[in-house]
């Protein structure tokens, strides 16, 4: 896939600075596969278009307050996004000799900006009493850090972290539980599972109860949320893990599903990359044979056979972005680059705080009456 493949025209008055109010309020444009057509709902229409024993597939994961402001001896300041934790395991020493590392210390990957004039041993201080230390540059601006301080880094950043909106989001949130998932659990995150910010619990519950089986995954986003693809061949792009875990009773019910042969709907592109991760080597409505937990590198791109999503719900997405290359792998380039068209031609909100889009192969039934 080339690269100019993923571009596409948008004006920018089009990219959402707040969610929709309720949630579930927003517009959603479904897209079907089979006959290329396209119709026009709102997010709480899932009820009559999600069916009866579908599996609906959230990622729980939760953002992390994960920015921070920090200043080096000199007094130059540093905006540092804490990624993920790296700290080695128990008993080992982990990459790299820096002297400075403290072996009870913790260590996380972090982006930096500005990191041009950073150095291996530099010590940051975020607070009087918290900072890190430079242990190792990773490239891109990321480096390996450890934790000075008596607090751990989760609770650093809940005391001292601001919440890692992305850049095109200009209007400061009224609640940090604006970027968050109503279900979200479990800490990790650097951005939202955006495609999840649609739900409300009473939607949950709803499509609970007329017979929609909800699933929970986790999978921490990382780095690549931030990264533009800048290989002229897509498939070229060097993707970046990211961690998951699905509970064992989880993918057990997952399997009766797929042996069953119900449809499992991804919300997200998260969820996609863990069902593909643990599902990658089995066929048709196999059991999954992939690790329940680690790290996934799974790169998503037009010509990758799908072994286990059936459906998806995703937002509209940056172009030139590996999401974007996951969407148009699994509704087909042309279908996508059209619905992109439709949405922004008919004034579709983009992005994080957007409007969202249902990909199924399905036919969809005629929305009834309001």
């Amino acid at each position: 896939m080339r690269l100019d493949e993923l571009d596409f025209a948008f004006p920018e008055e089009l990219i959402a600075q707040r969610p929709a109010e309720p949630r579930d309020a927003c517009r959603l444009l479904v897209v079907e596969t089979g006959s290329g057509a396209f119709s026009h709902r709102v997010f709480r229409d899932l009820d009559t278009l999600l069916r009866p024993g579908d599996v609906l597939v959230i990622n729980e994961s939760r953002v992390l307050p994960a920015r921070v402001w920090a200043r080096k001896d000199t007094g130059g300041r540093v905006e540092l996004l804490f990624l993920r934790n790296a700290t080695p395991p128990a008993g080992s020493h982990g990459r790299g000799d820096v002297a400075s590392r403290n072996d009870t210390a913790e260590v996380w990957e972090v982006l930096a900006r500005p990191s041009s004039r950073l150095r291996a041993g530099m010590r940051l201080s975020i607070a009087d009493d918290a900072g890190v230390t430079l242990e190792e540059p990773l490239g891109d601006g990321r480096w390996e850090v450890s934790q000075q301080g008596p607090s751990d880094v989760l609770g650093m950043l809940e005391q001292h972290g601001a919440m890692p909106l992305p850049p095109y989001i200009q209007t400061p949130l009224e609640d940090p539980g604006e970027y968050q998932t109503v279900y979200a659990t479990v800490p990790g995150s650097a951005a939202a599972p955006t495609a999840g910010l649609h739900f409300t619990s009473d939607l949950l519950s709803h499509l609970g109860a007329i017979g929609v089986q909800v699933e929970r995954v986790s999978l921490h986003v990382g780095v690549d949320t931030f990264r533009p693809v800048n290989a002229e061949r897509v498939e070229e792009h060097q993707i970046h893990t990211e961690t998951y875990h699905v509970e064992r009773e989880v993918v057990e019910r997952l399997d009766q599903a797929r042996a069953e042969g119900r449809r499992l709907v991804a919300v997200g592109t998260t969820a996609v990359r863990v069902l593909e991760t643990i599902y990658r080597n089995s066929e048709g409505g196999g059991k999954a044979k992939e690790p329940r937990t680690g790290a996934t590198d799974v790169f998503i791109t037009p010509g990758y056979r799908f072994r286990a999503v059936d459906a998806l719900i995703t937002n509209f997405h940056l172009p030139r972005t590996s999401l974007l290359a996951l969407v148009m792998a699994f509704g087909g380039v042309e279908i996508v680059r059209r619905a992109y068209q439709e949405a922004v031609e008919r004034r579709y909100r983009f992005f994080s705080f957007g409007d969202a889009m249902l990909i199924t192969s399905g036919n969809v039934p005629e929305k009834g009456p309001s």
